[in-house]
């Protein structure tokens, strides 16, 4: 059976120092309350919001289901004007729709032109971000984008992690969140940065015995709190209300270190990349083996990769 879920550590006003000195080395989600983030909390309304940025015309994720699948892309993009967009997000039975009456809406913001611009609410929601004040945790540097996010109620994403640390903000609206150490990562059953189990309540174990073996933390943000979700650790995001969200990423690496193509923090580090082209390589050249050679040789290279690469100190 699935162990119960951990529950994420509550912090009440985390100072910028004590976030730096005694939360970020640990390299562990936790949820952040009690701190100053402008008056978005209280005034981000749904009239509100459609006024401020009016009938400028956004890409949305639109979904006849409420789990959404990013590999078997069981949604489709549609776009509508912002205040439009807002009303149906809020609405649960909509008198116009695009697949059924009760689907399902997303906005994650992206730049100008999504293979070379980030995402950035400064640019894309000038308005709305005059209200938000962004936790300074990391230095102006190091920042990499800020994705304004709405969802209907009821929407879940797909598991998934980022190459980068990030917060998310939840403004108004309340979600729930399951997160997965990349410890986990032999027990979540990837293609690329995404899980194939879905519904991470209900897994199939048919399909996927061994996600019975992944951890799960959980919690559940409130409008106000901010989860620090450190860079490799996945996530499943359910929104239990209509809410808006901003999500924080920053670069913790050395710049260089990062693929310049990735506008979603979400490709991997370029070492990484040449590390898995050259695995890749080297497996295309076992095929000239005969099979037990091959299994012999592959289970020695296992052995020399845990030896070499992996941690011990896993707390």
């Amino acid at each position: 059976r699935e162990r119960a879920a951990l529950a994420v550590e509550r912090l009440d006003g985390v100072t910028r120092e004590r976030f730096l000195r005694d939360i970020y080395p640990r390299r562990k989600p936790v949820v952040l309350t009690g701190l100053e983030l402008g008056t978005c909390t209280t005034k981000w309304t749904i009239d509100y919001l459609s006024q401020a940025e009016g009938s400028k015309e956004v890409k949305i994720h639109v979904s006849a289901v409420p789990q959404m699948d990013f590999l078997s892309k069981n949604f489709v993009y549609r776009t509508l004007p912002f205040d439009v967009f807002v009303q149906r997000a809020a609405e649960v039975k909509h008198k116009e729709y695009f697949l059924t009456e009760d689907e399902k809406y997303y906005l994650r913001s992206v730049g100008e032109d999504v293979r070379k611009d980030i995402a950035d609410i400064r640019k894309q929601f000038p308005t709305l971000a005059e209200d938000v004040h962004i936790p300074e945790y990391f230095e102006k540097e190091q920042f990499f984008s800020s994705v304004f996010r709405i969802s209907s109620a009821g929407l879940q994403l797909w598991t998934h992690y980022d190459v980068m640390d990030n917060i998310l903000i939840q403004v108004t609206g309340k979600k729930r969140v399951a997160l997965y150490s990349p410890r986990d990562a032999p027990y979540l059953y990837l293609s690329g940065t995404k899980s194939e189990v879905l519904d991470v309540d209900n897994p199939d174990l048919e399909k996927y015995p061994l996600f019975v073996k992944a951890k799960r933390y959980q919690c559940v943000l409130e409008a106000g709190d901010v989860l620090f979700i450190p860079a490799l650790w996945f996530h499943n995001v359910i929104s239990e209300e209509f809410g808006v969200a901003l999500n924080v990423f920053w670069k913790h690496l050395p710049a260089e270190s990062y693929d310049k193509t990735d506008t979603y923090g979400n490709k991997d580090p370029m070492a990484a990349s040449r590390a898995i082209q050259i695995l890749d390589r080297a497996l295309k050249t076992l095929e000239e083996l005969p099979e037990e050679y091959r299994d012999f040789y592959a289970r020695r290279m296992v052995l020399r990769i845990q030896e070499k690469a992996y941690r011990n100190d896993y707390g």
